[in-house]
């Protein structure tokens, strides 16, 4: 008799004890089949989380691989050799300087604006604002630079073919980085100012009228009528809104706003930058991510970078960098320039103003706080102390009467109205028959000082922290004579940078309409 275990099984039969071995009808162990218990729901959200992160991945991998590709870059710095031991800066947490420089080129997209003999080299900068933004990002100053103006060029190397531009004085600014490349434009400033930049954009013609087209216009504002046949600006009197070669036009135009000049032009540009920089913080761009890559994609198709800035998240950085910035913050200013004395067709500094101007840059101080001051510089040990006097002369007794000492004020600093704000000064410690006079400008601020007032002098010295190296005997002098130079042009305390009065053309928060030239208003 067979047993019912036995018997052969046909196709697809079933052993009747599989389900008690823990095996499917084919016989196949359970444990080796997924689990059938998984909810139907949590597997639609796997498969869609997983087909995101898949998706995530490729747009992000696009993205940073089109703008990478954009992106053109040239050395910081044109000088024959670097310091390697430069701090390297953290764009994310430090106090950034960047030169933003407007290029004249004019080929490829831009041939149409000129020939190619208008732009030799690598093209003039005739747009140049030095961008600085403070660590804890709550200011940003943008400093401008006009073309006319006539600098000193450091001696620059051309890094692409080795070539070496010797230093030189007196020449234009926007034709520093003509023959050697923007890392000279970037040397040049540096000079100048006693800053140093840590990084560099230039953009063409066409990137500012890719970029208005990309935010959708920007709102300009001009006193009159106004037609400039050479930028072919044509606007109505009031409120516009410019993008593509208007926009264009508008920042180019040299000779319809102002008198004319070089100085109604970055006023211009200052308020166009003004007006986007409140678009971009209404329409919440530099905080959207999507908005933001689409503004970069047509900006780094025509820019220009330093090789510090040349990545994709460096340049997100900075733009991250300014979406929380107070807009009345966002001080718009100029380099203090007059008509140059040897050719009125230039511009030169004007001092002590200028100097001024950097030093409160350098100091890292609020531009729209007029009068601020930094901490005086440190010097010597036992400079300014009181009672402490120069070795070349002692007093003649240890205690004297403030009120009739002999005290002058001769002001060499080349600001008229100096003299007034030290008497002040004096006057008010004591030394009540202080005067004062016009002098010869002088570099540097001295006490010189007669016979047997070593000790008076170098209580003046005290008063205003002037260095004990700076106190000195000297023939012909009466007493104290306090010859104030152009490094005390400010303030009371010597040594302390300040803010300079009316240094601010507008902030970001204001809308300044442009005066038209009368000669480009137009019916």
């Amino acid at each position: 008799m067979r047993r019912r275990d036995a018997r052969p099984l046909g196709p697809g039969t079933a052993a009747p004890d599989a389900a008690r071995h823990g095996e499917d009808p084919e016989g196949t162990p359970r444990h080796m089949n997924a689990p059938k218990g998984l909810p139907l729901w949590l597997k639609i959200v796997t498969g869609i989380v997983s087909v995101a992160l898949v998706a995530g991945v490729a747009f992000a991998a696009f993205w940073f691989i089109r703008l990478q590709t954009n992106i053109t870059k040239a050395p910081l710095s044109a000088a024959e050799s670097r310091d390697s031991n430069d701090a390297v800066v953290n764009d994310k947490s430090d106090r950034l300087q960047i030169l933003i420089l407007g290029s004249d080129t004019r080929d490829g997209k831009n041939s149409q604006y000129g020939n190619a003999d208008d732009s030799t080299g690598y093209g003039h900068s005739d747009v140049m604002m030095l961008l600085d933004i403070s660590a804890d990002n709550k200011r940003v100053s943008v400093m401008s630079f006009p073309r006319d103006l006539l600098v000193d060029v450091p001696q620059c190397t051309d890094h692409t073919n080795n070539q070496t531009f010797p230093a030189r004085s007196g020449v234009m600014i926007n034709e520093a980085m003509a023959e050697a490349g923007i890392g000279c434009a970037v040397d040049t400033i540096n000079k100048l100012t006693g800053l140093e930049i840590d990084h560099f954009m230039m953009a063409d013609f066409n990137a500012v009228k890719e970029l208005s087209k990309a935010v959708g216009g920007v709102d300009v504002c001009v006193s009159d009528p106004v037609f400039d046949p050479d930028s072919h600006l044509r606007l109505p009197k009031g409120n516009s809104q410019v993008e593509g070669e208007q926009a264009l036009a508008f920042l180019r135009t040299r000779h319809a706003f102002g008198d004319g000049g070089d100085l109604g032009r970055i006023k211009g540009q200052q308020a166009f930058l003004s007006s986007l920089t409140r678009k971009l913080k209404a329409d919440g761009t530099l905080g959207n991510p999507q908005r933001l890559l689409q503004i970069a994609d047509v900006v780094t198709q025509n820019l220009t970078v330093d090789e510090g800035l040349a990545s994709v998240p460096s340049l997100l950085t900075i733009g991250g960098r300014l979406k929380d910035i107070d807009v009345s913050k966002v001080a718009f200013v100029a380099v203090p320039t007059q008509p140059a004395a040897l050719d009125p067709n230039r511009l030169e500094l004007v001092e002590p103003q200028a100097s001024q101007l950097f030093a409160a840059l350098r100091a890292d101080l609020d531009l729209t706080n007029p009068g601020a001051t930094s901490s005086p510089a440190p010097t010597e040990p036992g400079a300014g102390t009181p009672s402490t006097a120069p070795t070349t002369a002692a007093p003649a007794v240890p205690a004297y009467n403030k009120a009739i000492q002999p005290v002058a004020v001769a002001n060499g600093s080349g600001v008229g109205t100096r003299a007034q704000e030290l008497l002040a000064t004096l006057t008010g410690n004591g030394f009540t028959q202080s005067v004062s006079y016009l002098a010869n400008p002088v570099e540097k601020t001295v006490v010189y000082y007669g016979p047997d007032f070593a000790d008076v002098a170098t209580d003046v010295a005290a008063l205003f922290g002037i260095p004990a190296a700076q106190v000195q005997q000297a023939k012909g002098v009466s007493g104290v004579q306090l010859y104030v130079g152009t490094d005390f042009a400010t303030g009371t305390a010597y040594g302390a940078a300040s803010v300079p009065p009316d240094v601010v053309n507008q902030t970001a928060k204001e809308a300044v309409c442009q005066q038209v030239n009368p000669l480009y208003i137009t019916q």
